[in-house]
């Protein structure tokens, strides 16, 4: 390497070869950036003030000053800008690297323009006035600048609803760092320029006219700013939005913050399980912003706000079978509306299952629970329907015991007939309600008492040609009546000696008809029995000369528990009439009948009659 004399030389020759003094002067001083940076293709201001030597700035000689780019001191340094006519700036840094500052005034600003890449470096200022001041600013008063990419975007101004057919002016700004730098050339694309025209272009801006029309919506429009010096560009690019009614109107579903679906269908069917959360999400694409509104039916349930989000959200926490309906999500704005509907349908496990129960044809319903008690007399009708809310409707079915039973009505598999209900009914009938979410059942113990048997009679009054008697009794099923005269069956028709028998029924009623002619033995007596397949009844009047006391009586067979119903009188022919009057001899009244809890009772009334 090389010696210390040789170095030493070299740092007193250096300023001969015009490099300059790199000692440090106390009284010098350059304050500068230390480091700067600047876009690729831009420009930038590097702001710089110096102090000169002491006492070199007295002299009224011109200052002169340089910006170099490399180290102090080295020859491989390179003169970038200079006010100092005698000096030369190569070309790839004339035009592009000036000194905007004025060192008489102590002043080194400096101006990049058109940066590039291989611009990048360190940069150190020099002075020079008269013979006295050369003076190069060390390393340490150096700044480093850094170029980057560009990455800057113009600027564009568009109004933010552009109505069809009405021109309008759309602005492109790049805004420069400050007014010497280079201004960039401007450029415009979109669909929409079909009908363009271009206003004055500055180093700022670009004015852009055009007529939008309705299929420019949505459309992009490109500034585009390019910088002739070094071939980079910089563009931003925009969407129109021209005013229109609200279109493209979307639906969207989720169930359970699960992920959305959109369903395709006109009118959609959306289900969801009782208890489950759902999100009805509707957008719409519309200008300006359409009001959007969800409504179930023709309830408004929620609506936005034009200059809300651009998508109305339903939350549903928890649905119930209430939820259930038509839901229409409508868009409207100033120029129209569009609408979307979805038919949703909450399913859910039977409810309130029930029984309906109608006996003998009445329109009187009665509903039952689960195990209800039902008491129902033999021989009358009976319905049960049996009804649950569930969704898809439950599959209904009827079983006595475990045996299930054949629908009375296949249409409607609810409805459990008996035409006449019978002893042999008796028994639990359980109702089952099967649903794909669940199944429940209902049972009511049936339990048939049988009709009780009325007899009324036997019943006599004196009339001109004799002793006239009449019994009747009534029951389900009708029962058949027999009567007897001291030892003598009455049954049936037919005169025999001194009495004559007419029977006659109707209905339920069974009645026959003694008249007695002549004289009456004393001692006879009359007695009648009313029999059905369920039970017996039987009355006597015993008849005496010149008095005649009646005992009547009635026996009850059947079951336990039977009861008896009030009295009806024999009228006419048959019984059954619309008298109230308990039945025996004319013009006496009878006791008061007393009933008992036993199978059987007995009721009196004794009566004479003269002739």
């Amino acid at each position: 390497g090389p010696s210390e004399l040789e170095m030493l030389l070299l740092s007193l020759l250096l300023p001969a070869l015009g490099a300059g003094s790199v000692q440090k002067d106390p009284g010098s001083d350059l304050h500068v950036p230390k480091s700067v940076s600047v876009q690729r293709g831009l420009c930038v201001l590097v702001p710089c003030t110096f102090s000169c030597p002491r006492g070199g700035c007295d002299d009224s000689s011109p200052a002169y000053g340089s910006w170099f780019k490399g180290r102090p001191g080295s020859k491989a340094a390179a003169l970038v800008a200079t006010n100092n006519p005698s000096r030369e700036v190569p070309m790839r840094a004339q035009g592009r690297f000036q000194l905007r500052g004025d060192p008489q005034s102590q002043s080194c600003a400096l101006v990049v323009r058109d940066a590039r890449s291989a611009d990048a470096g360190r940069y150190f200022f020099r002075v020079e006035r008269g013979s006295g001041v050369n003076y190069t600013f060390g390393n340490r008063k150096a700044f480093s600048l850094e170029v980057t990419a560009l990455t800057q975007e113009p600027d564009v101004y568009v109004p933010e609803t552009l109505e069809p057919g009405r021109p309008a002016t759309v602005i492109c700004v790049f805004d420069g760092n400050f007014e010497e730098c280079p201004a960039p050339s401007f450029s415009w694309a979109g669909a929409a320029l079909s009908s363009r025209g271009t206003g004055p272009t500055t180093s700022h801006f670009s004015v852009l006219s055009l007529t939008p029309r309705p299929q420019d919506h949505d459309t992009n429009l490109t500034c585009r700013v390019t910088f002739a010096g070094s071939g980079v560009s910089a563009r931003r690019t925009v969407r129109l939005g021209v005013a229109h009614a609200p279109r493209d109107l979307a639906v969207s579903i989720s169930w359970d913050n699960g992920p959305a679906l959109q369903p395709q269908d006109t009118v959609p069917r959306v289900q969801a399980q009782k208890g489950q959360s759902l999100r009805l999400l509707c957008a719409a694409d519309s200008q300006p912003p359409a009001t959007l509104s969800w409504a179930l039916g023709d309830r408004v349930l929620s609506w936005s706000s034009p200059w809300g989000p651009r998508a109305l959200a339903l939350e549903l926490p928890g649905v119930r079978a209430g939820d259930s309906g038509h839901y229409t999500c409508q868009a409207e704005n100033r120029l129209g509306s569009q609408h979307r509907s979805l038919e949703l349908s909450v399913q859910y496990p039977p409810e309130n299952l029930t029984v309906l129960v109608s006996q003998a044809n009445r329109t009187v319903l009665e509903t039952l629970r689960n195990d209800t008690s039902l008491l129902v007399l033999e021989g009358q009708s009976l319905r049960l329907v049996c009804v649950t809310l569930s969704n898809p409707p439950a599959t209904l079915s009827w079983a006595r015991g475990s045996q299930t039973l054949s629908p009375s009505q296949p249409s409607d598999p609810g409805v459990l007939e008996l035409p006449r209900v019978q002893m042999e009914h008796e028994g639990e009938f359980t109702c089952h309600a099967q649903h794909p979410l669940g199944s429940r059942h209902l049972s009511l113990s049936l339990s048939v008492h049988g009709e009780p048997l009325e007899l009324l009679g036997p019943s006599c009054s004196w009339e001109a040609e004799g002793l006239r008697c009449s019994c009747c009794s009534r029951a389900q099923p009708a029962p058949s009546l027999r009567c007897r005269l001291g030892v003598g069956l009455w049954e049936g028709n037919g005169s025999r000696g001194p009495f004559t028998a007419t029977p006659s029924s109707a209905g339920p009623w069974a009645n026959s008809s003694l008249s007695l002619r002549g004289g009456i033995s004393s001692g006879l007596r009359l007695s009648c029995e009313a029999q059905n397949a369920h039970r017996t009844g039987s009355g006597s009047v015993l008849l005496e000369d010149p008095r005649l006391v009646g005992w009547w009586s009635s026996g009850w067979g059947g079951r336990p528990g039977g009861t008896g119903r009030g009295h009806r009188p024999c009228s006419g022919a048959f019984c059954g009439g619309g008298g109230t009057r308990v039945p025996g001899f004319r013009g006496l009244r009878p006791r008061e009948s007393q009933d008992q809890e036993a199978t059987s009772f007995t009721e009196y009334s004794e009566i004479k009659i003269h002739k």
